[in-house]
């Protein structure tokens, strides 16, 4: 990729001062996780993962600037680019995963209003329709995607920010019976922020659901830097599931689901496949390795139903209600 303007004083300068303390917990007993280029756009850099020794929480080290994360996001941003999960959540296997999600909420509530953050091309609301007839389904997210989903009419309302931004927390609060999050924290600079702007949008005994990776993984481990869940630039925080039950009841919250199984996403070999192939092969020559990786989905999908009963499993989900 040829320099860019932004890049000449050097990529150093996208990036915050290195933290010596984990900003979950406060420990100082860190370890390295990962050091990893940009496998996904290519764009220069090196962004390291450091990892809590004490709470297990995973964290990119040092965090880029606001800057810098505009920079690193651009083709994301500007709709141009998608990854491979979110291409992953269209499909019909994808459409499954959101209708158990759904399920799991239906067995608890029957909500008049919901709000998908992180929406996209609002993939959820599309299939929650399908058992939530009379809910009302609105979609937030930073990007121009939830306009379209809007114009497309999977969602009600579209909102184009960032729920913690003092306007958007100002028109959406205490408006919505249910809130969702699927895999939307590890892109939050703070997910404890993020955390109480979702409560806050919620009424009184509302719910909140979070579908978010979970960095204990053994695919993390055994896949490195290849695994898409540590997603570099983009992912700057990963929360392992005690982490977000403990703050969730710090603030007020009654915890109603814990699952590591179902929100299992079967993408892991076939991603590292990919993303591997791309740093390998020119450009040009990655059309001819499609085969190949549509040969690792299918072992991803095949072994789906035993790994995500095992430690192999990448995400987990909490379902929680507010209580005050």
């Amino acid at each position: 990729m040829p320099p860019t303007p932004e890049l000449l004083p050097g990529a150093d300068r996208f990036h915050e001062p290195r933290r010596a303390d984990c900003p979950w917990c406060g420990s100082r007993r860190l370890r390295t996780r990962l050091r990893t280029p940009d496998l996904q756009h290519r764009r220069p850099g090196t962004f390291a993962v450091d990892e809590c020794r004490d709470c297990g929480h995973a964290f990119q080290n040092p965090r880029l600037t606001a800057e810098g994360f505009v920079f690193y996001h651009r083709d994301h941003y500007q709709g141009r680019l998608e990854d491979h999960a979110d291409r992953l959540l269209a499909t019909r296997a994808g459409r499954r995963r959101h209708r158990a999600a759904a399920r799991a909420v239906l067995a608890l509530t029957e909500p008049e209003s919901w709000l998908d953050v992180g929406t996209g091309r609002a993939h959820f609301p599309r299939a929650a329709r399908e058992l939530f007839a009379y809910t009302s389904f609105d979609g937030l997210d930073s990007t121009l995607r939830v306009v379209w989903a809007q114009a497309d009419g999977h969602v009600e309302e579209a909102h184009c920010g960032h729920l913690t931004a003092p306007d958007m927390q100002a028109r959406l609060r205490a408006r919505y019976d249910v809130v969702s999050m699927f895999r939307h924290l590890e892109h939050a600079p703070d997910p404890r922020a993020e955390l109480r702007a979702a409560l806050a949008v919620l009424r009184p005994g509302g719910h909140l659901l979070i579908d978010t990776a979970d960095p204990r993984s053994a695919y993390g481990t055994l896949l490195g830097k290849w695994w898409v869940p540590h997603g570099q630039p983009r992912h700057l925080h990963l929360l392992p599931p005690a982490n977000l039950r403990a703050e969730l009841e710090a603030q007020g919250c009654e915890i109603l689901r814990a699952d590591r199984g179902a929100p299992h996403i079967p993408y892991d070999i076939s991603a590292a496949l990919a993303l591997l192939l791309s740093r390998l092969l020119p450009r040009r020559a990655l059309r001819a390795t499609a085969p190949l990786v549509a040969a690792a989905a299918a072992v991803d999908h095949l072994l789906a139903p035993l790994l995500r009963r095992t430690p192999f499993s990448n995400g987990h989900r909490i379902i929680a209600r507010k209580t005050r």
